[in-house]
């Protein structure tokens, strides 16, 4: 679906900027994204049993490459 739309999926640094990632993508990747979206996971309560703890918060990143560009990222 993200695919299809020429859109990727990155976990980042929690301290991670749009302007950061985007940075990162293209020093890494070689390819200049047209959008970064950035999405705050919060962190869970979780329970096993009788104990109780927390499934750690994450951010990620949806970054959005323009028609033509891809990320070769898992040979097909």
């Amino acid at each position: 679906m993200l695919a299809e739309r020429n859109r990727y999926v990155f976990v980042v640094s929690a301290a991670a900027t749009k302007g950061n990632i985007k940075e990162a993508v293209r020093a890494t990747y070689g390819v200049s994204p047209v959008h970064v979206n950035i999405v705050n996971i919060p962190a869970k309560k979780i329970r096993v049993g009788r104990r109780a703890g927390i499934k750690k918060g994450y951010k990620k990143a949806i970054v959005q490459l323009p028609e033509g560009q891809k990320i070769d990222i898992l040979p097909t």
